[in-house]
């Protein structure tokens, strides 16, 4: 991996990807394999105002490099985007997200598809020319923010539901075992939850656990 940007080596430190700020520059990865290619984006980047902190291979590990160097966006720029890259970009999505941007000449469905469901934000397929590059990366990091926005909510209200389901079974369990009635037992768990400073729902499968563990039978 080639790191662009002096910068960096001396701060690896985590930072909020573009994403979740308004930027006027934004701190771009690069992923090419044509030098000659690679020169050109780097000098369409930088005309836009762009910073190109890292330029890597297709074969080198993407997932490390995010989260090292921590970019905005990653752009991968590529004729025909290879199973290991896709590969790569799913594990960024699904452990670092980051905006990605692909430039491809492979139009094909079933490869815009597999692309998709690498996370990938937005899929070019008819070329990269220095005017249209902002627009692009503007709308990819606008529609990766809408994503995350809806993906957020979406996890915020499983982990409410599933929170609900174990306070309602860990409540019947402590109703049963200390003949408490819904209120008590509610009160109980909301005590253990801020004595140790855990959620309720935290404190209950807590408890739910280690009541699974007392009735599982013993050896012999």
């Amino acid at each position: 991996m080639s790191i662009c940007n002096e910068r960096v080596r001396g701060n690896t430190q985590s930072r909020t990807p573009a994403a979740r700020r308004q930027a006027v520059s934004l701190r771009v990865m690069l992923v090419d394999d044509d030098d000659a290619r690679t020169a050109f984006v780097t000098q369409a980047l930088l005309a836009t105002g762009n910073d190109v902190v890292a330029r890597l291979s297709s074969t080198e590990d993407l997932l490390a490099a995010v989260r090292r160097v921590q970019p905005d966006v990653v752009l991968v720029d590529m004729d025909n985007p290879a199973r290991d890259v896709l590969d790569n970009c799913a594990a960024v999505t699904q452990q670092v997200p980051r905006p990605i941007v692909f430039f491809a000449r492979n139009s094909d469905p079933d490869t815009i598809a597999a692309a998709v469901r690498a996370g990938v934000t937005a899929y070019i397929v008819d070329g990269l020319s220095e005017p249209r590059l902002k627009p692009i990366l503007d709308v990819a990091i606008a529609r990766f923010r809408e994503h995350q926005k809806l993906r957020d909510e979406l996890e915020e209200m499983r982990t409410r539901l599933a929170d609900r389901r174990d306070v309602e079974r860990a409540k019947a369990m402590l109703g049963k075992l200390r003949k408490l009635d819904e209120a008590a037992a509610y009160a109980l768990l909301r005590r253990s939850a801020m004595a140790r400073r855990i959620t309720i729902g935290e404190a209950a499968r807590t408890m739910l656990a280690a009541a699974e563990l007392f009735d599982t039978p013993g050896e012999p």
